[in-house]
């Protein structure tokens, strides 16, 4: 749900949605499906939940749930969120937080978040190291104040979520306008997998959702083995529940790893034959801002012959473009190139970058590399979990590596 996070994280991502759930009710624990006899805290205690990796068990961010504040200031009151980074600072959380925080207080405007801002302010907190789940029902009088709102927190950094994905009364066309950076998925759907199809249909449907707006996707409440299994057979890679870290899990208790379960081991013979991951071929990425001029760029590229590419990043390092040396340095030598590009941005001579996760196995990489005829020797940039980019695969090393596999079989 690098899936990237902000970039302490890592940072990373959930939070359940459900869980977060500022309104008057029961308490967080039993909203997520966390509700374990015999755990005895005080009200006041926050609840720290690990946004998990599936893949590595690494912490990647943390839910932060204040139970003593979230009735406080009523509906429309930011007082939940500012109690979630006040208690992350008395734990001396690092990771990446993600707070909830009313779709009410967000429809409010700058007036209703000014109390957040300070907070912010005067704990240190940076805010693209946070990320706001917006929580709450929202009625079509205030689609466009939320919108506006979201606009708002986005220009000075912060993250955007939304949570209880497929309960919750949300529009599904606002998430495509608001675009949030992850979707959580419903607690209450989450529990009820695999037992009931029909709620398990519909949670994948939320996972293609998210998959076509760009969002990354947690599902939070894991309490089963079962429900690992179906959440990893949908694509997803954040989670939080019991299943991966206890209820009085603290993040100043230095746990950067949780047991994460094994998933069933493939038993397809194909699985074999498809080499280690790319990760064992990654090389370090020279990387500009996304902004950066293709003066710049030229800069890099004379400096170092031995570079291939340069990887354009946005300010959390995810790819947005490359530029392969060989087309670049040859455009820009042709009639007026210097003069006519120099001093522009160098993303307009930039191609998509070919992006595969750092799992991606050799021989799959492979075929992504030999989608287009021709880039087909453009260097693969390799992200993380939550997209951002780690280094680059160059594909003669892929070549040489299945080369030799086949000639030792």
């Amino acid at each position: 749900m690098t899936v990237p996070f902000p970039s302490v994280v890592p940072v990373a991502p959930p939070l359940s949605p459900a869980s977060a759930n500022p309104s008057p009710g029961p308490s967080p624990v039993s909203h997520a499906g966390f509700a374990a006899p015999g755990f005895q805290s005080r009200p006041a205690d926050p609840l720290f939940l690990p946004v998990v990796d599936l893949e590595t068990g690494g912490v990647v961010a943390v839910e932060v749930i204040p139970r003593d504040a979230s009735t406080a200031g009523g509906a429309a009151s930011v007082a939940v969120t500012v109690a979630g980074v006040r208690a992350a600072t008395q734990e001396h959380a690092q990771l990446p937080l993600m707070l909830p925080i009313p779709a009410a207080a967000v429809v409010g405007g700058s007036a209703a978040l000014a109390p957040l801002h300070e907070a912010m302010r005067a704990t240190g907190r940076r805010t693209r190291e946070v990320i706001l789940m917006i929580d709450g029902d929202v009625s079509p009088a205030d689609r466009m104040a939320l919108l506006w709102g979201i606009d708002g927190l986005r220009a000075v950094g912060y993250l955007i979520a939304f949570g209880g994905l497929g309960t919750a009364h949300l529009p599904l066309d606002l998430l495509a306008d608001a675009s949030p950076y992850v979707i959580v998925i419903s607690g209450d759907l989450i529990g009820r997998v695999p037992r009931d199809q029909r709620r398990g249909a519909l949670a994948q449907s939320l996972v293609g959702l998210a998959r076509g707006i760009g969002a990354h996707v947690l599902a939070p409440g894991l309490q089963e083995e079962s429900q690992l299994a179906a959440v990893r057979g949908w694509g997803i890679r954040l989670a939080q529940g019991p299943l991966l870290a206890p209820l009085d899990w603290r993040p100043s208790q230095g746990h950067g790893r949780v047991h994460v379960p094994l998933p069933v081991p493939e038993t397809t013979a194909a699985g074999a034959m498809l080499g280690p991951r790319v990760q064992e071929f990654l090389l370090p990425a020279v990387t500009l801002p996304a902004d950066s001029t293709a003066e710049d760029v030229v800069g890099v590229l004379s400096a170092e012959p031995s570079i291939t590419s340069v990887i354009l990043v946005d300010e959390y390092q995810r790819p947005q473009g490359s530029l392969d040396r060989s087309r670049f340095l040859l455009f820009m030598a042709g009639a007026y190139g210097h003069a006519l590009h120099a001093r522009k941005p160098a993303g307009r001579l930039a191609d998509p970058a070919k992006v595969v996760a750092k799992t991606t196995p050799a021989v799959a990489a492979m075929q992504v590399a030999g989608r287009d005829h021709a880039r087909v020797y453009d260097d693969l940039v390799v992200v993380d979990e939550v997209g951002r980019c780690m280094g680059v695969v160059r594909v003669g090393d892929l070549i040489r590596h299945v080369a030799d596999l086949q000639s030792s079989r």
